[in-house]
């Protein structure tokens, strides 16, 4: 894959040379009598599998991760290869994004736009609105780790496979007679990557490691059994590279001998050897980068070096599958299944294959799982897999499309602690958002454009063409909503309401009365990436601006009414919402993509971006705006099914929502072809863009769920290619665990778990027809309310399990019994309720004046974030040490910012190298994750001492 930066990629397609840039589609050819692997049918099909090794090629090659390290794995036989990341590697360092020219000439440039100068306006944007540097910066690669075995001749009976349900790539084949083994995962519990090596000869096994980086970096042998490489990121953009990082291998072997000098690791005669790969940097957050990377690697080293492989394994599976087994999803299996992946997908296009869809489906819940943990950092454009220094749209995050699509699964799949590196990017962005805000638009507030990276730039970037639309971070913060609405986490919304009211403050003060429609509108923006004149795309009031600032508007109103706050603004938010243009049908019978009813300049774009109403919002739905419906519906048939692969995603969840079954399960289809999809089954733009993936599970997800209008819709895209079926564990907004079983295309039964009390409506063809519903809890019969044919309602009770079902239908144990991430039965959205404070605690003042203040950030079943702010008092201090005891059997697992030893309940902090010294009144912060049997309850006291 050629090394392609954003803006050479936007200039080649502008100049009509991107097709160079793509790769060509691959192949692969049937195996006759194909059967599964025992290993794949083992993990019911929920397994990548192949009969070859990736070679050289990296798409190949399968992904391990813990959220943190990411590695790909290739599987061969004489040299493995794993190609390393860590998800704080990117280039240049710490930057300020604001352009201080852009306040003075923003009245110039609003003035052009309205006066339909549009290129001219771009020009002045060009001039004093681009971001300080005018590209963002790219995540890079830590290297690669190299496992030489001699010569692969003669090698046989050779498979690779990644077991979604394990989380762990096997490698295996036969040499000289002997069976050799490699088991590869990446642990979140012990934060290392693993390799497990095997022979069923004693003595077999004998290898050189050794490291290689693109990056600059030097090699080492630290130990006897061990070997680094220490490095730094590089430059971009007129930054210097900054981030350090040390990356350590050890091999522990039984039988043989294992030694390390100059920088390569050797193992002679072993009969298995456990390999741990630690990786330490030097980042901390957006503004800091002086971390303590090689204590990082090294103390995580070596916890790992004193557990036995047995329970490494045993850990990393606990906690994996802990959110891996929320979901069960059965499609039905035919032939097809028994062919290696690559096959499966080169000829999906001619067979009946619907297992593949539920393997595509986990497979994305999978990549979730393994680039985005609470504490790390959110999924970028590749997740957190990457071999390139200049990767194509430098791998970070690109808010009009991607960013948040990576997320549309994580709280209707039963991931919602994966979400949460989001609303932790969020909080940066309001800090350099609000220097955006200010320097370009002289608001309060904050902003951030169409994308931003590692250091949280917030700037218009990449061009006006592409760079000058204002709703990035408005769409960021209606997550915070969306996310409460599944969980009615009060604690949450009270932590991130800030962002929330920030980003409707920008818009408060900048949004402006259009001269001749009255509407307020945004000026300048655009609608992404669209042209709507020849080479323009700035504009007032695109359509999806509108949406957004709709959904913004309501969400901090409702926000607010839920936590009893700010009665004024909730006004002031309601009435400028009352003001945004409606969205309009065109004289096509389309949904307008602007405020004129313009043609689009290119008819089958990528961006269908004023279908935002449609999905991710609820402003177009079939029952609710069925003008909108149909207006929405000409819109897809005028842009065309093809398209990029995040693109095709994006229409399977539209025709989802559409109810379309037949043209969701279209989209599907034609997503899974070998121009869409990598050998890997990463999806391809092309190249690489992991957001297909994440689109399409959630896609998958809205064909079998509806949960977007205040009701439960079952099966409201069933396509007649799934005709009998299964799917337990997704989430409904207002806190519900769903389940169904369906034949025929119909539903048999339907599973229901209230995680409060409230009123639930459930619509489903069930309904029609002859049903039972009962309380599977106390099986009593709830009453119920019919407010429309297809339609129940019901009063529910925290923690009760409803069944309905066709009589005679023998209840499924299976449809109620994946855990959740539930939260307190106690917490609802409803407006009346007085919130659940955040739990927080502050310490006594020390002798010094110094204090820690104790919050609880955001919480899961069985686990929470926390932070702990020290603030100095008159005095300066060189160090700190905080301390509390747990009173509930919380127990730490991860830390940043800070070094921590628990004994028992008893927990001490000491800072870091970097932010032990504070001036008098200065403050810092350090977070942990923590896991919790019971209650979270906060400590009683919490102390703080300095030095």
């Amino acid at each position: 894959m050629p090394d392609v930066t954003r803006r050479n990629v936007l200039r080649a397609g502008a100049a009509g040379a991107g097709a160079a840039l793509l790769p060509v589609a691959w192949s692969a050819v049937a195996r006759a009598g194909s059967v599964a692997p025992p290993q794949v049918l083992a993990a019911g099909d929920l397994a990548l599998w192949y009969d070859e090794p990736a070679g050289t090629d990296w798409l190949r090659a399968l992904p391990i991760g813990n959220g943190r390290l990411g590695a790909m794995v290739f599987g061969n036989v004489d040299t493995e290869r794993l190609q390393l990341n860590e998800d704080t590697i990117w280039a240049g360092g710490p930057y300020d994004s604001a352009n201080t020219r852009g306040a003075a000439n923003l009245a110039e440039i609003r003035r052009r736009v309205f006066a339909d100068q549009w290129t001219q306006a771009q020009d002045l944007i060009n001039q004093t609105m681009m971001g300080n540097p005018g590209g963002q910066l790219a995540y890079q690669p830590v290297g690669n780790l190299r496992l030489a075995f001699g010569s692969a001749s003669g090698a046989s009976q050779y498979n690779r496979t990644l077991d979604l349900t394990t989380a762990t790539v096997t490698t295996t084949y036969v040499l000289n007679g002997v069976r050799y083994q490699r088991e590869s995962f990446a642990s979140a519990p012990d934060q290392v990557i693993v390799i497990r090596l095997t022979a069923d000869r004693a003595g077999s096994i004998t290898f050189n490691a050794t490291f290689d980086s693109p990056q600059r970096t030097t090699v080492s042998s630290p130990d006897a059994a061990t070997i680094g490489v220490d490095g730094i990121s590089g430059a971009m953009e007129g930054v210097n590279g900054s981030v350090r990082f040390l990356a350590l291998a050890h091999a522990v072997a039984t039988g043989g001998t294992v030694s390390s000098s100059g920088g390569t690791l050797r193992v002679s005669g072993a009969t298995s050897v456990t390999v741990l790969i630690s990786i330490g940097s030097s980042y901390v957050n957006f503004r800091t980068v002086n971390g303590d990377y090689q204590g990082i690697a090294r103390t995580r080293l070596n916890a790992a070096r004193t557990v036995a492989f047995d329970q490494l394994r045993s850990r990393h599976l606990a906690d994996y599958q802990a959110l891996f087994n929320r979901v069960t999803i059965d499609l039905g299996r035919t032939a097809a299944a028994d062919q290696p992946t690559d096959v499966r997908i080169a000829q999906h296009a001619s067979t009946n294959d619907p297992q593949f869809s539920a393997l595509l489906f986990q497979y994305g819940r999978y990549l979730l799982i393994s680039s985005s943990r609470p504490g790390t950092q959110p999924a970028n454009l590749q997740g957190i897999w990457n071999d390139s220094m200049t990767p194509p749209w430098d791998s970070k995050y690109t808010i009009n499309a991607n960013l948040p699509m990576n997320y549309w699964p994580a709280d209707t799949t039963n991931l919602a602690e994966c979400f949460l590196p989001v609303f932790d990017m969020v909080r940066d962005l309001t800090v350099t958002g609000a220097r955006v805000a200010q320097a370009q638009y002289g608001a309060g507030g904050w902003v951030t454009h169409h994308n931003t990276d590692g250091w949280r730039g917030a700037s218009v970037v990449d061009g006006a063409l592409w760079g000058m639309w204002q709703t990035g971070g408005a769409w960021l913060s209606t997550l915070i909503w969306e996310h409460y609405l599944f969980t009615g986490d009060v604690g949450f919304l009270q932590a991130n309401y800030p962002a929330l009211k920030g980003a409707a403050q920008f818009f408060l003060d900048t949004l402006v009365a259009h001269p001749t429609l009255g509407y307020l509108v945004t000026n300048p923006s655009n609608s992404p990436e669209l042209p709507h004149h020849s080479n323009a795309s700035v504009c007032a009031g695109p359509t999806m601006d509108n949406q957004i600032l709709r959904d913004l508007f309501d969400a901090v109103a409702r926000a607010g009414e839920v936590l009893g706050v700010d009665a004024t603004f909730r006004s002031q938010v309601r009435t400028a919402r009352d003001r945004l243009a409606p969205t309009r049908v065109g004289s096509r019978g389309n949904v307008q993509e602007w405020l004129a009813d313009w043609v689009e300049t290119e008819r089958n774009h990528r961006h269908v971006s004023h279908l935002y109403g449609l999905h991710p919002s609820n402003q177009i739905t079939k029952r609710g705006t069925p003008a909108l419906y149909e207006a929405a519906r000409r819109t897809l048939e005028l842009r065309g099914d093809d398209g990029t692969g995040w693109s095709l995603a994006w229409k399977i969840n539209y025709w989802a929502r559409l109810e379309d079954a037949t043209r969701a399960h279209k989209l599907l289809r034609d997503l899974v072809r070998t121009d869409r999809l990598a050998p890997n089954m990463f999806d391809l733009h092309p190249p690489f863009q992991i957001d297909g993936n994440f689109g399409a599970t959630s896609g998958i997800a809205e064909m079998l769920l509806h949960s977007h209008t205040g009701e439960l819709h079952l099966l409201p895209a069933l396509p007649s290619g799934w005709p009998t079926g299964q799917v337990a564990g997704l989430r409904g907004r207002g806190g519900y665990t769903v389940g169904v079983r369906w034949t025929s295309g119909q539903a048999d039964e339907i599973s229901v778990r209230a995680d409060r009390d409230g009123t639930l409506r459930l619509r489903a063809r069930l309904f029609t027809g002859s049903f039972t519903l009962v309380d599977a809890t106390d099986d009593s019969t709830p009453s119920t309310t019919r407010p429309d044919t297809d339609v129940v309602q019901l009063a529910v009770r925290a923690g009760h399990t409803y069944r309905a079902a066709r009589p005679g239908v023998t209840p499924s144990p299976t449809l109620s019994s994946t855990p959740t991430p539930t939260v307190s039965p106690t917490l609802s959205p409803t407006p009346t309720l007085t919130p659940t404070p955040t739990p927080t605690v502050t310490s006594t003042p020390s002798p010094s004046g110094a204090r820690a203040t104790y919050t609880v950030t955001s919480s899961w079943s069985g686990g929470f974030q926390g932070e702990v702010t020290v603030t100095a008092g008159a005095a300066p201090t060189r160090g700190w040490t905080v301390s509390w005891t747990f009173p509930s059997g919380q127990v730490i697992s991860q830390i940043w910012s800070g070094t921590h030893t628990q004994s028992g309940a008893n927990v001490r902090v000491t800072n870091v190298d970097y932010n032990g010294s504070l001036p008098a009144g200065g403050s810092t912060t350090f977070g942990f994750i923590a896991s919790t049997a019971g209650a979270n309850n906060p400590p009683t006291d919490i102390t703080c001492t300095t030095t």
